[in-house]
């Protein structure tokens, strides 16, 4: 069993068996319960800002917390994924979940993947296509297709999802428990074990 920080990449397909990943700072910095805790990113709360006003709310702060250091989508392109298992986005959104479900890539085909860029460099279009993916599948189907593809869609119900699940409501959980998390420098993670 390797265990995965929550901190990288963490939205894979089932062709892809590892993930990107990176661990709290061991400056003592992080502070630590077990598996979870915060640090600080510097610069991390004008990006949190930047969510919110184009449009995201703190399950959207929580998913971007746990997907990228940075909250952003300076990361090899398509986290180094291709076809439909290509991310994008600071959500890194996989591209099935993304024609499948998006009003901005409806009726894409897999073969048009390089479409999905856009999200890169438009937050708003980024944020509005995970609100467009959820409401289109649900709350639980969403997180089973953005953490396994196709896949996870047919069987949303793994341990995997259900662990992936947790973090991000554990992440959102501290984001609302005070105020100052919305806007802060403040990053939470969660550690998981991967299957």
């Amino acid at each position: 069993m390797r265990r995965l920080h929550l901190l990288g990449a963490l939205a894979f397909v089932p062709s892809v068996l590892s993930a990107s990943v990176a661990s709290p700072p061991g400056d003592g910095l992080a502070s630590c319960d077990g598996d979870r805790g915060h640090y600080t990113v510097p610069g991390l709360g004008s990006r949190k800002r930047a969510v919110l006003k184009a449009g995201g709310n703190t399950l959207d702060l929580a998913i971007a917390m746990l997907e990228t250091g940075t909250m952003t989508t300076e990361y090899t392109y398509g986290d180094g994924k291709t076809s439909d298992s290509t991310n994008f986005g600071i959500f890194k959104q996989n591209w099935f979940m993304l024609r499948t479900s998006a009003s901005e890539f409806g009726g894409q085909s897999e073969a048009q993947v390089s479409k999905g860029v856009i999200l890169n460099s438009d937050l708003k279009k980024d944020i509005k296509a995970r609100h467009d993916g959820q409401k289109h599948y649900g709350y639980d189907v969403w997180f089973a297709g953005h953490r396994n593809g196709a896949n996870g869609v047919e069987n949303p119900y793994t341990v995997d999802i259900h662990a992936y699940k947790d973090a991000v409501a554990w992440i959102k959980q501290q984001i609302e428990s005070n105020t100052k998390y919305r806007t802060d420098d403040t990053r939470f993670w969660v550690q998981v074990h991967a299957i």
